[in-house]
């Protein structure tokens, strides 16, 4: 029997239409079922970067625009992740201003069952020990005494996904580093981009603004890692030092603070401009990266702090 097509919006608005218990028995397994082998095969021609991205050479489940799609699934991610992530400033030592959601009705389940959902679907989970702003997004920073410590990873919250070379979900991390490599206040609480929802931060992406329909027709950023190289937000075409395409916000930071921002999806520390950007909802929130890219691909899988 031919499977029924099915999409991630569909599962994304079942989980927040469900109420009761078993959310994981009731809406993501029946909704696994449906979606069936094409589903997962489509997904599948994003594993690498390639001409996928034009729409050629994916004949299964052609109702699926892939771009749109992930970015779908990546929403289904960030309301199930939403349980696992800290209150936001638990203890008052960090201080950010800026809107949160404070729906707290997103769906629970278990870290099982939210990584059988994604390995159904051919993803490969990860954490790691290494601190990597590939692999890794820090939700809190533990301030070392020594102003330049490296970052270090000290406790995963929630494991990252790989769809083949393709970057899904990055593991949420607790981190421990200098005031130099990664500020407490900034690196954990200014608005994280190409990012739909957290519970602990505010979050920036291309769907904020549009209407209940024209949102789902954004983007997943597409990040690959090989075992040659890193390739960051490959779809997009405007490189990262070129004045011209960088906003007046952009121009302002410096070349390492819009590659913190590219690499990590937010800014580390207050930019060395914040003076004359203004107040910190300005330089934190205001910034457009949604375009940048690196001039050529990092080379190697080496870890980045």
């Amino acid at each position: 029997m031919d499977e029924e097509p099915t999409d991630a919006r569909e599962l994304f608005n079942a989980l927040v239409d469900h109420e009761g218990p078993d959310v994981f028995g009731r809406v993501v397994v029946p909704w696994l079922a449906k979606a069936g082998r094409s589903y997962r095969d489509a997904l599948a021609h994003a594993s690498t970067d390639g001409v996928w991205r034009t729409g050629e050479g994916v004949p299964e489940r052609q109702d699926l625009y892939l771009p749109h799609e992930l970015y779908a699934l990546s929403r289904v991610s960030d309301a199930l992740l939403h349980h696992f992530q800290p209150a936001p400033d638990p203890d008052g030592t960090r201080q950010w201003s800026g809107a949160l959601s404070t729906y707290d009705g997103w769906p629970v389940v278990s870290r099982a069952e939210y990584l059988e959902l994604f390995t159904t679907l051919g993803m490969s989970p990860f954490d790691g020990t290494d601190f990597d702003p590939f692999r890794h997004e820090i939700t809190e920073v533990e301030q070392s005494d020594d102003p330049d410590e490296p970052i270090r990873i000290t406790e995963v919250v929630w494991p990252g996904l790989m769809l083949g070379q393709l970057l899904f979900g990055r593991a949420g991390v607790r981190v421990r580093a200098g005031a130099r490599r990664a500020r407490r206040g900034v690196a954990d609480c200014s608005p994280l981009y190409w990012t739909y929802l957290r519970r602990y931060r505010p979050t920036r992406d291309l769907s904020d603004g549009w209407g209940s329909n024209s949102q789902w027709r954004t983007d997943l950023r597409l990040d690959y890692r090989t075992p040659a190289a890193t390739r960051l937000n490959v779809a997009e075409s405007t490189d990262i030092d070129d004045p011209a395409h960088l906003g007046d916000e952009g121009q302002l930071l410096t070349p390492a603070e819009r590659r913190d921002l590219l690499r990590h999806r937010c800014l580390l520390r207050a930019p060395d401009a914040a003076p004359r950007l203004g107040a910190p909802s300005r330089w934190g929130g205001d910034l457009f990266p949604y375009a940048w890219r690196l001039p050529g691909p990092e080379e190697g899988t080496g870890r980045a702090g």
